[in-house]
């Protein structure tokens, strides 16, 4: 349309979140330029003067206005403005846009699997993306544990390729971000960040979890600029400098192993004196050690990050102890403190449940925000507190975390509700029909 907006999108090769922000705007029916920055240095520099020598991608401008990265393009999503921009807003209100049998949060392995099933079973399931589309097996590079392929697959392509599929059978994925699930009366009445309002008989809660950041002066200001929480996205940018990233998981030895395609030197900083990574990472990142590629840093805790906007991230506080936790026992005489020059931050520290829209509602969270479902043997394993509810992936695992377990949770999660669906929505139907009936006679 002629009076569309005029919007941009800078982005790079291997680049989850640029797959994100253009699965938005084809959600939107939006249409866009890409630019792709991956080699070409001329488009590299113009790419950071327009967006205020912000070095990572993507990078959305609309009408020439810079909107910035997923983050700030997500936020403003979630909040209706970025559809004011787009000339797309709606008055959203109290009016229910539509009524479906099953509603699923996220579109991660665990939601997608379960949308799979549930439109196998007829169940007219809805999936609304969230703010993390895809969920965390997007920033994967390689999955190479997932059954079926021998030779590894993108965790991109992977979840790419269950959304095809889901839609194969009949579900729908839809771009929104559910804000609040009203449990007191059937059917539920899920709310999204824009106003609009679905009602459900069902609901499965698999939003998953977002990335954890350390909370230390320099960390907000350079989120961005050098800071990162993902590699797979911005390791590229930092080509030839010395690395830092925070962890000691699976997710923060994958991205050190990862990092050492572009680093000088990897310093993977971690508070105690061992990690707690599966021995197949711990073997990788020893691999990189005995090749010089990485330095462990153990006992170690960041403190500080330095620089600007304009020069990036120039160094960052560390402090040491021989026991761990070090900022623990800042007080302590054997509690040393040093700097380390680098030109790029990860954080890789693990992960907070999404969960705040079930708040308000009966479903039992634990002292993190994850679900409590019912465990055990036999059916209705992902069931929460509250009847028709299920929950399932890594808003409900904190242990396992694989792709391969948020699936199984997935499909439980689907047979779940169908039970539920044949079994108590019609029964409530008939008992309100047969609650009438003396009134007819």
């Amino acid at each position: 349309m002629s009076d569309q907006p005029h919007v941009e999108i800078y982005t790079k090769t291997a680049c989850p979140y640029c797959e994100k922000a253009k699965d938005l705007f084809d959600e939107k029916g939006v249409e866009y330029e890409t630019y792709n920055v991956t080699g070409d240095e001329e488009l590299f520099e113009e790419m950071t003067e327009r967006a205020n020598g912000r070095e990572t991608a993507p990078e959305v401008f609309i009408d020439d206005e810079l909107i910035g990265g997923w983050d700030d393009t997500s936020a403003l999503d979630a909040t209706g403005e970025l559809d004011e921009k787009l000339g797309l807003a709606t008055d959203g209100g109290e009016d229910v846009v539509e009524h479906r049998e099953l509603i699923i949060a996220g579109t991660g392995i665990a939601a997608l699997t379960a949308g799979i099933y549930a439109a196998r079973s007829d169940n007219d399931p809805l999936l609304f993306e969230g703010d993390e589309p895809g969920g965390q097996l997007t920033l994967t590079s390689d999955v190479e544990n997932y059954p079926g392929f021998p030779e590894g697959i993108n965790g991109a392509t992977l979840v790419n390729d269950m959304k095809e599929q889901a839609k194969r059978f009949g579900a729908d994925i839809e771009h929104g971000i559910i804000e609040d699930v009203d449990d007191s009366e059937r059917p539920f009445r899920v709310t999204l960040s824009n106003g609009d309002v679905y009602t459900a008989d069902s609901v499965i809660a698999a939003s998953g979890a977002s990335a954890r950041t350390l909370g230390i002066p320099g960390e907000d200001e350079l989120m961005g600029f050098g800071v990162s929480t993902c590699a797979t996205c911005d390791g590229a940018f930092f080509r030839g400098e010395d690395m830092a990233v925070v962890g000691g998981g699976d997710a923060a030895a994958e991205e050190a192993v990862f990092l050492t395609k572009f680093a000088d030197t990897v310093y993977l900083v971690h508070r105690r004196d061992e990690l707690r990574a599966e021995d197949y990472w711990e073997q990788r990142v020893q691999e990189k050690v005995d090749e010089g590629d990485i330095e462990v840093l153990w006992n170690t805790e960041a403190t500080e990050i330095h620089g600007s906007e304009e020069d990036g991230v120039e160094s960052v506080d560390l402090v040491h102890h021989p026991e761990g936790h070090p900022t623990e026992k800042l007080d302590d005489e054997d509690t040393e403190e040093r700097s380390l020059d680098v030109g790029a931050f990860f954080v890789a520290i693990g992960h907070t449940p999404n969960t705040a829209y079930l708040e308000d509602t009966g479903v039992e969270l634990d002292d993190e925000g994850y679900i409590q479902t019912a465990g055990g043997h036999g059916a209705g394993q992902t069931a929460t507190g509250v009847d028709g509810l299920f929950g399932a992936g890594d808003v409900v695992d904190y242990h396992y975390q694989q792709a391969v377990t948020a699936a199984g949770m997935g499909c439980k999660a689907a047979l779940d509700a169908d039970e539920y669906l044949e079994n108590e929505v019609p029964e409530a139907a008939e008992a309100e029909g047969s609650a009438e009936a003396p009134a007819d006679d």
